[in-house]
């Protein structure tokens, strides 16, 4: 959770962050969802409502990832999917601009993620982007810098403008001030950092990285991928973001 006085996170996000960061307990945060979902229908809060269908597919999403992205259904892929779609329609027909880069970023990780097509995720990220700059939570403009980041590493090789993002990406989860969403942030820079040639500085931010895990309580999924990168940097290994897709 974030502390107190922190800004605060988008609707229905708090529960699914815990599972997929600490406690993996997906069950706890359906049931939550289910539960607000319900009272935001029965009160006809159309922008609770495609708030929280939005976080239903972002515990589907991380679902998938802790389940591994190698061995997922088609239908899998296609109820996230349809969560976010019904999520974007609702906010679209609200005029919830901020809530339309959320839902616009879930699209594009559906494309980018599960199906590893970054052709079909460029629009939905660089629109979300410039939605987010404009109207979104820090949440949200953190991550679609992270995948519009990730994109510059893979699809264009423009490794300065792909750290550039990460580092803005980093700096929103700072301003946010939530400790479950540091680590993941500071390990993306630091590969972005290693691929860049900036090794000291890059090793330098996967010890941080290691250090937030650690402060954040994150599960092992997460606390081992940092610690691991860690130790392949020291011995001088530099990632590779090859495209697949």
């Amino acid at each position: 959770m974030t502390t107190a006085g922190a800004p605060a996170l988008p609707v229905g996000a708090d529960p699914v962050l815990e599972a997929a960061f600490v406690t993996g307990d997906f069950d706890a945060a359906d049931r939550a969802l289910a539960d607000r979902l319900a009272v935001a229908r029965g009160a006809g809060e159309r922008g609770a409502e495609a708030a929280l269908l939005h976080w239903q597919a972002m515990a589907l999403h991380y679902r998938a990832i802790d389940a591994g992205l190698s061995s997922l259904a088609p239908e899998t892929i296609e109820a996230e999917e349809a969560l976010f779609t019904e999520a974007l329609g609702l906010r679209r027909s609200i005029d919830d601009r901020a809530g339309v880069a959320e839902s616009l970023f879930g699209l594009g990780l559906v494309h980018q993620v599960l199906r590893g097509d970054w052709d079909a995720a460029e629009p939905y990220f660089f629109e979300a982007l410039t939605e987010a700059d404009e109207h979104a939570d820090l949440l949200t403009r953190s991550e679609t810098h992270r995948h519009v980041g990730f994109f510059h590493l893979v699809v264009t090789d423009r490794h300065d403008v792909a750290v550039g993002h990460l580092r803005h990406s980093l700096a929103l989860r700072q301003e946010l001030g939530d400790p479950r969403l540091l680590a993941t942030a500071s390990l993306a820079l630091g590969q972005a950092l290693l691929v860049a040639g900036e090794r000291s500085e890059g090793v330098a931010v996967l010890r941080e990285s290691v250090e937030q895990a650690g402060s954040g309580r994150l599960r092992p999924l997460w606390a081992t991928m940092t610690a691991d990168w860690l130790r392949r940097a020291e011995a001088g290994e530099t990632p590779s973001f090859a495209r697949t897709a």
